[in-house]
């Protein structure tokens, strides 16, 4: 599949300081946010490009992202995001309820009234954006910051970087929930799962957020197990 031109048109050129950290973080959330599909693949040229760096820090954070099992260097030294099989899918599936639901709850208890609002706000756009006739970058983006605004609230490092991994492997499915095949029935399930855990957050209850979070990540799996291709 060629990713020539707009297909990259998520990834913003880095400056110079810190640029190897800056390239993996920049590529990092691009996966995690489904910029690229499981099994499409890139080049290290069509990276660097997007990037306007040098070759190697863009070598060295697909190295490294490749060490966390979110991208695969094939012989040919192309890089693709890796195909899934079913059991691995079902496990990060679990393990997402356990440790973002364990983060909903611990956030409902330390969450400012600033962040509630911004979890408002960031709700709104996501709602504005999936109305919209064509999938955005932007409202994988608005999800992303919804969900990570109360993992973060939760004051739980580690916990955080547990599930930002989960995230990382997961991302590249979500075009198979968000996209243009699931947008309809995720309109009919994520903005009133959101707008639980903003209640859940108000009302300091964590187990109403974790149970909306737990319907949020349940109605997307349906969707990406009915329109995507994961092998049993």
């Amino acid at each position: 599949m060629n990713l020539e031109g707009p297909a990259l048109s998520g990834i913003h050129p880095v400056e110079t300081n810190t640029l190897g950290k800056r390239v993996y973080n920049e590529l990092r959330n691009f996966l995690m946010v489904g910029g690229v599909q499981p099994g499409e693949k890139l080049t290290l040229r069509q990276l660097t490009a997007a990037f306007g760096t040098s070759l190697m820090p863009v070598r060295e954070a697909v190295h490294r992202l490749a060490a966390e099992g979110a991208l695969e260097v094939l012989p040919n030294r192309a890089i693709r995001v890796p195909m899934m099989l079913r059991t691995r899918f079902d496990e990060l599936v679990q393990l997402r309820i356990m440790l973002e639901g364990l983060a909903v709850a611990s956030a409902a208890t330390k969450i400012s009234k600033e962040a509630i609002v911004q979890l408002e706000e960031f709700n709104q756009g996501f709602i504005a954006e999936m109305r919209q006739p064509r999938t955005s970058r932007q409202s994988f983006l608005l999800n992303k910051e919804f969900h990570f605004a109360i993992y973060r609230a939760a004051g739980m490092p580690v916990l955080l970087g547990m599930i930002e991994n989960m995230w990382l492997q997961f991302g590249p499915f979500l075009h198979f929930s968000m996209g243009v095949k699931g947008r309809m029935a995720t309109n009919k399930f994520a903005p009133e799962s959101h707008r639980r855990m903003i209640q859940s957050m108000k009302e300091r209850d964590g187990e109403i957020g974790r149970k909306a979070l737990e319907d949020d990540i349940r109605g997307a799996v349906e969707l990406i197990l009915r329109f995507g291709d994961i092998p049993a």
